[in-house]
């Protein structure tokens, strides 16, 4: 829709009405002090011409008003013109950035979030420029997640649901025989489906700030060897060791105990999960500042740049085979970056290389 330039015609219009209102002013001024001051220098100047100064005075009084009057209303004209140029211009200049900016908030509301204005001061305007532009780079973002997010979720879903409505249609058909082996298979699919639900269900929670949270203070160390003894069992079958590291032993910081033991969970599972055998896996904590940082570190395969920069995406896998094969939605670090964020700290994953190992963290506020 074509804008209808009302900013523009109000600039304008504001423009002319103090225009007029000068013109007038100065008019008056003239009008009413330039007489007086005229006569006054007239009489000083004929004080010696007694006989001539009244007939003389009323001539040239006369002359100098029309003279006074004609050339006001040629300056007045000239300069409203001029004023008039001056003003289409500002206001011009004023409304063309504002008029884009309307334009591209209804194409942005129409669903083109690549819309972008062009920046072309650093006055207000410009930082209202400046600000539409990222509020329209973070829309693109959401909205090119979010698409992401429908198709990651119809792949992970196809797979498990291609598998259950084969194995049906093959009993159906009788082509194969329902045993003990194709029961437990089609039970593992559908408790494939369900843990993938509630995960995207938790996600979707925890990045909307709608999980119930107690916070308190946590004790590191404790929190840290609880963890240990949960999964010592998986870890002796595959030949790993787990090791617990505390600075002081004495460090707490500010989380829910639920949700923290959730996300050092999700870090030691992943970490035993990419261990060679034999290997260690170290669990530390340190003291960084006002916060505690709580650390998992593997001897694994290690991490990328690029798969350091995606690892807490949704759905995103640095060995997409192996995950799947193992059982893992594919978005348990995500759900460990929300839950982070919601108690007030952050997840981070450093890695030397490939084949060095990696380290996830998470830092949570100190008390």
């Amino acid at each position: 829709m074509r804008p209808k330039r009302r900013l523009w015609r109000r600039l304008l219009f504001s423009h002319v009405v103090v225009i007029a209102i000068g013109s007038a002013t100065l008019f008056v001024a003239v009008s009413l002090v330039g007489p007086g001051a005229f006569d006054a220098a007239m009489r000083h100047a004929m004080s010696g011409m007694e006989g001539m100064s009244d007939m003389m005075s009323e001539l040239v009084r006369s002359a100098y008003q029309d003279a006074v009057q004609a050339a006001l209303g040629i300056a007045i004209a000239v300069a409203t013109v001029a004023a008039v140029v001056a003003s289409i211009a500002l206001a011009t200049r004023v409304s063309l950035p504002v008029g884009r900016l309307a334009q591209a908030a209804s194409r942005i509301a129409a669903g083109h979030y690549a819309e972008r204005v062009p920046v072309t001061s650093d006055d207000e305007v410009g930082q209202l420029a400046e600000s539409f532009n990222a509020m329209a780079a973070s829309l693109e973002s959401t909205e090119r997640r979010r698409l992401q997010l429908v198709g990651d979720v119809a792949h992970e879903l196809r797979t498990p649901l291609a598998t259950i409505d084969g194995y049906l249609e093959g009993i159906e058909d009788g082509i194969i025989r329902p045993r003990d082996a194709t029961w437990l298979l089609l039970r593992g699919e559908t408790a494939r489906l369900t843990r993938m639900v509630n995960d995207l269900q938790e996600l979707w929670r925890a990045e909307a700030r709608q999980l119930p949270l107690s916070l308190k203070t946590v004790n590191v160390q404790t929190e840290l060897l609880a963890a240990r003894e949960r999964f010592a069992s998986q870890a002796r079958e595959q030949g790993i060791e787990i090791r617990t590291v505390d600075e002081s032993g004495r460090l707490a910081a500010r989380a829910d105990v639920e949700r923290l033991g959730q996300i050092v969970d999700n870090f030691l599972s992943n970490a035993i999960r990419y261990s060679p055998k034999g290997s260690v896996v170290t669990m530390s904590a340190a003291r960084e500042r006002d916060e505690v940082a709580i650390s998992v570190t593997d001897q694994g395969p290690g991490l990328t740049e690029e798969q350091l920069e995606r690892v807490f995406e949704r759905f995103y896998r640095a060995d997409p085979s192996r995950s799947r094969a193992l059982g893992g939605s594919g978005i348990g670090l995500a759900i460990a970056s929300a839950l982070a964020e919601a108690m007030g700290g952050r997840v981070e994953a450093l890695s030397e290389g490939e084949g060095r190992g990696a380290t996830f963290r998470i830092v949570l506020p100190a008390t």
